[in-house]
């Protein structure tokens, strides 16, 4: 089985802008914390961004299959689902 080429740059495509980037890295951040703050709001408050643009983006990141959306009652909580992504970062930080 090759590399689906087209699939992986769409998923580098859709993490090679920075606020997608910015939303990724506080993901990490509030995963290795053990903290609950992973709803719009509280990533919309740690990044100082419109809130209509952090759901936007984290749109594009669900639907390319980065991350996942688990409801809460009226919150949902957001987290990284592909682990690809935590390592790319990774080696972004170096």
């Amino acid at each position: 089985m090759g590399i689906d080429y087209k699939n992986e740059s769409e998923i580098l495509k859709a993490i090679a802008n920075p606020v997608r980037l910015q939303i990724i890295t506080t993901l990490m951040k509030i995963a290795n914390s053990g903290e609950e703050k992973c709803s719009v709001n509280s990533i919309q408050r740690d990044l100082d961004l419109p809130q209509s643009t952090i759901s936007q983006q984290l749109s594009i990141l669900k639907s390319k299959g980065i991350i996942v959306g688990k409801k809460y009652g009226t919150r949902t909580c957001y987290k990284i689902i592909d682990t690809r992504i935590k390592k790319i970062i990774e080696i972004l930080k170096k």
